[in-house]
């Protein structure tokens, strides 16, 4: 445990690094590069380039700061930032060098309040927290290598089908070149493919969520084109799934990871679930949804999506073909804006998009599990609708790859 000198220091730093977190972060990742450029093949550029993974880090540092005296309470902090963290292989020994740049990157933006006893406090607290990452990334590696089908590190997988969904989604098919069995996973989770991508200086690793259940011979990841990758080394956002969509093909190989993440679904209760998707955030939705079916389990289901016309709309005919087959599971699509060729009734039900208004008329009440994912403004929304409405904390599930402060606060 943390000493209590240590602990009263980082309570009384908690405001400036609420003030600065963002600033101390950003000069800790230039700080990290420049000394360690290698660094590059682990983190993700395009959150770089954006300034999200700066502001994860802070908010993961103040959310530390906040709760120091009841480190419990980081307990789902913890296991989202490990189980990122094992997608992305981190290792042991990369967290001494992250914590020295990470105590300098204090001292240079707190200035003269970073005193000595400030810096050994934090260097104490840093290490604290590294261990405990540490041992819960060991067991998480330990689970997925020994588990059957499981492996360590990266894996070669091939793209066996290569099937356009909508106008934007693409449906990547991945069998295990060697052709032993594959891990299962939890409906939600992602894995992490490790790129080489030409022009680029560094290794691309990018996390997509799985889009199917888990009872099948391959993995099945759906990606949309994303824009901005006319200029990679300047606006990175869209490398990988431009390179995908346009550079892989059936026969292709990539080097994977084993699935992880603690967005899932919670098989282990009957409650009602409802899924609510924005655009291509219905991906590991799909896996819920399609899990739901295989299992067998009678539970009520909604499924909720929009998206904005009936040419971005990937899965329309699976999900219409699934609400005819089992009487237990709703669907309803909103079009934000209708093409020429979309009838209502038949491609979509409503024109706009989800409102907390259209689910309560939907739903018989807010006894259910909720699980969300899309853009942050619809995430964000959807969130604090939800709150609004009475629905529990326990009973509210979303998948944001950035701080969830961004979606809550």
């Amino acid at each position: 445990m943390l000493s209590t000198s240590t602990v009263q220091i980082i309570k009384a730093t908690t405001p400036a690094l609420k003030a600065h977190g963002p600033a101390i972060t950003d000069r800790m990742y230039s700080l990290l590069f420049k000394h360690h450029p290698e660094l590059k093949n682990v983190f993700n550029m395009s959150h770089q380039a954006t300034g999200m993974q700066a502001r994860s880090l802070a908010d993961a540092i103040y959310q530390y700061a906040l709760h120091v005296e009841n480190p419990e309470a980081l307990t789902p902090l913890v296991e989202r930032v490990a189980q990122k963290h094992v997608g992305l292989e981190i290792r042991p020994e990369q967290y001494p060098v992250v914590g020295k740049y990470l105590l300098q990157a204090i001292e240079d933006v707190l200035g003269d309040a970073a005193t000595d006893e400030v810096i050994e406090a934090w260097g104490e607290a840093y290490q604290f927290l590294a261990n405990v990452f540490i041992n819960r990334e060991k067991k998480i590696y330990h689970d997925g290598a020994t588990q059957k089908g499981g492996w360590e590190g990266f894996r070669n997988f091939v793209i066996s089908r290569k099937v356009k969904e909508s106008s934007m989604v693409t449906s990547f098919y991945l069998t295990p070149e060697d052709g032993k069995a594959i891990a299962g996973f939890k409906p939600g989770q992602y894995i992490t493919f490790k790129l080489k991508i030409p022009g680029l200086d560094h290794t691309v690793l990018r996390n997509y969520s799985l889009s199917d259940a888990a009872d099948k011979d391959y993995y099945r990841v759906s990606i949309k084109r994303e824009p901005g990758a006319i200029d990679p080394e300047e606006f990175p956002m869209g490398v990988a799934s431009n390179y995908f969509h346009d550079h892989l093909q059936e026969g292709s190989v990539v080097p994977v990871h084993i699935p992880t993440g603690n967005f899932f679904l919670n098989t282990e209760t009957s409650l009602p679930v409802v899924l609510i998707s924005g655009g291509v955030g219905q991906t590991p939705l799909m896996s819920m949804l399609n899990t739901l079916v295989t299992e067998g389990a009678n539970r009520p289901v909604w499924y909720i999506h929009g998206t904005r016309n009936g040419k971005e709309h990937a899965f329309k005919e699976h999900i219409k073909s699934l609400e005819k087959q089992h009487g237990h599971i709703h669907t309803y699509i909103c079009y934000e804006r209708p093409g020429p060729k979309d009838v209502l009734g038949k491609d979509y039900d409503a024109k706009g998009l989800i409102s907390l208004d259209l689910i309560q008329q939907l739903l018989p009440g807010k006894e259910a599990d909720f699980y969300f994912c899309g853009p942050k403004a619809f995430m964000k929304n959807l969130y604090h609708s939800l709150t609004a409405w009475g629905v529990p904390e326990k009973r509210i599930h979303f998948e944001f790859f950035g701080p969830s402060a961004e979606i809550t606060e």
